[in-house]
């Protein structure tokens, strides 16, 4: 039986949520999605409980609930391959690439000019997570993120060596992210960026600013390198009819 630490100060729906998701991010329910009252069964929880976590999972993409038919797991190869939450680690994973970050801080600091978006003085402290994005080894992003230390607080001792952020927030911290805000532009980047990317000399970086949502509360102010020659951005249009 999977089991749900029933003591811990993170609420049941936020465990039962992240266990799922990894469940699902594994592929391990594409053929069947268990019922509601499967999952009481399966994990000791009330349909509350049960309900509260799918609901997020619905909200988050990973499952599709349709009235009269069940529960169904959203193929991983049909999500967000470059936008949105967890993005990255879905996407190699689904790829069948071997994902995994180097932590290159995780730390306290002044929130500095990020503190206005977060809603924190400059000279407050944040959580500040550093990470070296890979996929079967080899540098594909390099991850900055801004979070309010009242939010992201059990991050700091929380294993960021593989999958999302936003993930381990929700486990650690108990905050699900929810939405936000993207702007993507392209840049040559520092001598040291390009270096850790292993950036070809006749390539450039696109650098996306995100700023990330629980709810209407920004919890999260991030800056991500792409390596040029590894990401294309596209988009689809149509003549509008109204």
């Amino acid at each position: 039986m999977p089991h749900l630490d029933h003591t811990s100060p993170l609420p049941l729906w936020a465990q039962l949520h992240a266990d799922l998701s990894r469940r699902l991010l594994a592929g391990e329910f594409i053929r069947h999605f268990p019922g509601e009252e499967d999952l009481v069964a399966a994990y000791g929880v009330s349909r509350g409980t049960v309900r509260q976590a799918l609901a997020r999972l619905s909200e988050e993409g990973l499952i599709q609930r349709m009235r009269g038919r069940g529960t169904f797991a959203i193929d991983p190869d049909h999500l967000d391959h470059i936008f949105g939450v967890g993005s990255l680690a879905i996407t190699l994973r689904s790829l069948g690439v071997a994902e995994s970050s180097v932590v290159r801080s995780q730390e306290l600091r002044p929130a500095g000019p990020v503190g206005e978006t977060l809603g924190v003085a400059p000279g407050e402290s944040v959580v500040y997570v550093e990470r070296l994005r890979l996929g079967d080894g080899e540098p594909l992003a390099l991850d900055r993120s801004w979070l309010p230390v009242s939010v992201a607080s059990g991050l700091m001792e929380a294993d960021l060596t593989s999958g999302s952020l936003y993930a381990a927030l929700a486990r650690h911290c108990g905050v699900m992210v929810t939405g936000g805000s993207e702007h993507v532009r392209p840049a040559a980047g520092s001598p040291e960026e390009r270096a850790l990317l292993g950036l070809p000399a006749d390539q450039a970086l696109f650098v996306m600013e995100r700023s990330a949502l629980a709810g209407t509360d920004t919890v999260e102010h991030r800056q991500t390198l792409l390596r040029g020659d590894r990401y294309e951005l596209f988009a689809t249009w149509g003549a509008r009819t109204t």
